[in-house]
């Protein structure tokens, strides 16, 4: 094969994302196909035309009440004080609801306001007005009436409607056919074995559920291994059979980036690169007349372009409008530097804090998977801002039910596994209640109780002078407000090394000896503050710990540090180190608490946490896992 065709020729674009868009629906104007289909297939599905009824529904007068059907203008005369007799067959007949009304009656007198004298006499005491209790032929469709436009979406009752019309086929808009292609030798499957450099494949998957649920038929290929003739194989097979091509990866300026280089030999390449972070490296093209989106490898960068692109391809093929997400304004609780000239896509956190709205940014790192999972909404940053200061009133897409943001319990603070437990057990107890948890370490959790951003803080805070935890902090960095520490967990902090422990690591003073590499954690952090004290108490400074100003924001993060390096070493909690496979050194028991005002302590979820926190339930799940012991009886202190 003759790479050198395909040598590494950066030209990313920052072309405006609105324009980038613009070209391709322009340049595709995808006209659907129609197929017919059973009502039992149609759910969900796009009318491809207007649907007009065969018959009217009822289409007879029928009866709308279990009763007897009259001629009203014969029971004008009834009155209490003048009861009127009506004969069988000659006056009246019984009719049960939906029953076809005889041509000579014209109303229904309900059973419950007939006095029956004998087998052929009633009598009533009140007169029927003309139709009433009747439902008349069309009263709910008319035949030749149109039930849907075109463009429709159909739902569970449309298709009730449908069938009553009589309707037992319906033409609706096919599916575009979207291949995908994922490519890279990196990739293997998931049930593969692991190696160093070797990423297991899921984005393929992730994009053929975000297109079925768009409304496209997706067609996920095997993986392309980075070699040009492969790629461009797939690539002329893909475009014979779809209306959509997506391939993924390959889509950058590297030295394996082939696809931009194939897509230009092959057709037109309209844009290499958007005015967006993430996702700038963007190709889109066309081969024989086919779309052909190139996306980063990059997970949200890849599924952010995905959006941008594909759904607007896969609607206007549908002949539908992109839906809009609902929108929601927000108090930034933290300040977000963005760079002037392109689109910034910032994940978001959302709580419901007395009585307003604050966001928090997640990592705005373009591979981490997590960042969306965990998103409640989307900031988009236009490319005239520099970004927004904290306290400003932003405007976030949602990504979530804005019920489900507004009723989770928002925690702060210090990362512990047994958040995630907690959270879990009280949605069995509480199905409307959940934990929603930022990693910020204990000090940071301390200023947002103090700031009015969180519902509950965990903090485990070693005072270095009275070797006390947490109580002396509060006090000074929240003075007069109403707190309470409420005692939660007792746990084992120590060395996270290894196994057999290579560096024989016992001390700070190893890690100073054999510069090993420290997994820190970050500033304001309670580990970090315990770190910084064993220094001191051995009279070590950071700059002799190499690696002291590498951060991680959680104890996972510093196990799974260890896990990928012999000569690594951090501190950490041990159901970190049990749940990577480690060796745990103990140091340090220390007590980890939750802070919250007492307003929270008081309220209806404030009560639900503690009677979950005590439950037998969920001090089982936590003696699973080793290394804690929840604090029984709690005895909240009030500061």
């Amino acid at each position: 094969m003759d790479e050198k065709r395909y040598q590494r020729k950066i030209y990313l674009e920052d072309k405006p994302r609105a324009e980038a868009l613009r070209e391709i629906l322009d340049y595709a104007s995808l006209s659907p196909e129609t197929e017919l289909i059973p009502i039992s297939d149609a759910l969900g599905r796009i009318t491809a035309e207007p649907i007009f009824a065969n018959v009217s529904m009822p289409h007879y007068h029928a009866s709308a009440m279990d009763g007897i059907a009259v001629n009203a203008e014969e029971t004008y005369e009834a009155h209490e004080q003048r009861p009127l007799h009506l004969k069988k067959g000659e006056q009246f007949v019984y009719v049960d609801t939906g029953n076809a009304i005889p041509q000579h009656f014209n109303a229904v007198i309900m059973i419950e306001n007939v006095q029956i004298l004998d087998n052929n006499t009633i009598e009533i005491i009140e007169p029927a007005t003309p139709w009433q209790h009747i439902r008349p032929i069309g009263e709910d469709i008319v035949q030749e009436e149109m039930l849907f436009p075109q463009g429709h979406q159909l739902r569970p009752a449309d298709l009730g409607a449908l069938l009553a019309a009589q309707i037992t086929m319906v033409p609706v808009a096919k599916k575009p056919l979207v291949t995908i292609i994922p490519t890279g030798n990196e990739l293997i499957q998931a049930d593969a074995s692991l190696a160093a450099g070797k990423i297991i494949e899921f984005n393929g998957t992730v994009f053929a559920n975000y297109i079925k649920e768009w409304g496209g038929n997706p067609d996920l290929k095997e993986i392309v291994r980075d070699e040009p003739e492969n790629i461009k194989k797939a690539l002329i097979d893909a475009v014979e059979t779809s209306d959509i091509v997506v391939i993924n990866a390959g889509s950058s300026a590297g030295s394996k980036d082939y696809t931009v280089h194939i897509l230009a030999e092959l057709g037109t390449v309209f844009t290499h690169g958007v005015a967006t972070r993430p996702g700038k490296p963007v190709i889109l093209g066309e081969i024989n007349g086919k779309i052909v989106v190139g996306v980063p490898g990059y997970p949200v960068s890849a599924y952010l372009a995905l959006e941008w692109f594909v759904r607007p391809l896969v609607c206007q093929y549908l002949q539908v409008p992109v839906p809009k997400r609902q929108t929601l304004q927000v108090k930034l609780g933290r300040r977000i530097v963005s760079t002037m000239g392109a689109e910034d896509f910032i994940r978001m956190n959302i709580g419901y804090v007395n009585g307003q709205f604050i966001a928090n940014p997640l990592t705005r790192a373009a591979g981490v998977t997590m960042s969306l999972v965990r998103a409640d909404g989307l900031l988009v940053i236009p490319p005239e801002l520099l970004g927004y200061e904290q306290g400003d009133t932003v405007e976030i897409e949602l990504l979530r039910p804005l019920e489900e943001i507004k009723s989770a319990i928002v925690f702060s603070g210090s990362h512990d596994l047994t958040i995630d437990l907690l959270s879990s057990q009280l949605k069995r107890e509480r199905t409307d209640m959940k934990i929603v948890s930022s990693h910020v370490g204990s000090m940071a959790g301390v200023m947002a109780i103090r700031k009015g951003e969180a519902h509950v803080a965990g903090i485990h805070l070693l005072d270095p002078e009275t070797k006390e935890y947490n109580v002396s902090y509060v006090k000074k960095l929240l003075a007069g407000q109403e707190v309470v520490l409420y005692p939660f967990l007792k746990r084992t902090q120590g060395w996270i090394v290894p196994k057999g422990n290579p560096l024989e690591v016992t001390g700070v003073a190893e890690l100073a000896q054999t510069q090993a590499d420290y997994a820190n954690r970050q500033k304001g952090a309670g580990t970090r503050i315990l770190f910084d004290l064993l220094l001191k108490e051995q009279g070590l400074t950071p700059e002799q710990i190499n690696g002291y100003d590498r951060e991680m924001f959680s104890h996972l993060s510093v196990a799974a540090e260890v896990k990928g390096n012999e000569r690594a070493v951090g501190l950490g909690i041990y159901p970190a180190a049990k749940a990577m496979n480690l060796e745990f050194i103990p140091v340090a028991d220390e007590s980890y608490d939750l802070l919250m005002t007492k307003a929270f302590f008081e309220s209806d979820k404030g009560r639900w946490l503690q009677t979950v926190i005590q439950s037998d339930a969920f001090k089982a799940e936590v003696d699973k896992i080793g290394g804690y012991k929840v604090v029984s009886q709690a005895e909240p202190v009030f500061l």
